[in-house]
């Protein structure tokens, strides 16, 4: 990983591998791993994080992910590529990505526990607090493109 303005890793290790440490303790959690990139990717997009959302984009895509799903998904609403779950999840993850325009509506909330259990539940809202954090390092820091 090549560095635009600072090399973060080597300048605050200890916070990196923690954070590094809390993102693959998500991948492992009660969620299915595409659902998690699909969050990761969705939020990357919203904050403008290129670096994630290449990253992100690539392993979707080595996950076997339809390319019409993965170019539709900042369509998500329309898109027929998307179930009710993964709606669900999206729409609470965009939901915490844009808390300025204040606490997600209930009604997304209510919407996730049609498809998540609490574990589900507290492992998305992780996935998108953590996915915020490197978008905020992605693009206040600029690290190159693999």
């Amino acid at each position: 990983m090549d560095f635009h303005r600072v090399e973060y890793p080597k300048l605050v290790p200890a916070a990196f591998k923690a954070l590094y440490t809390a993102s693959t303790a998500v991948h492992e959690g009660v969620l299915e791993p595409a659902l998690v990139e699909l969050v990761f990717l969705r939020v990357s997009q919203l904050n403008g994080c290129a670096y994630c959302m290449d990253m992100h984009g690539t392993a979707l895509r080595k996950a076997g992910i339809e390319p019409r799903k993965l170019d539709t998904l900042a369509g998500w609403r329309d898109s027929r590529f998307f179930d009710a779950r993964e709606r669900a999840a999206l729409a609470w993850a965009e939901a915490l990505t844009t808390l300025p325009s204040g606490a997600p509506a209930d009604a997304t909330y209510e919407a996730l526990k049609a498809h998540f259990d609490d574990a589900g539940i507290a492992t998305l809202t992780m996935a998108a607090a953590l996915i915020q954090a490197w978008n905020r390092l992605g693009v206040g820091l600029q690290p190159e493109l693999p």
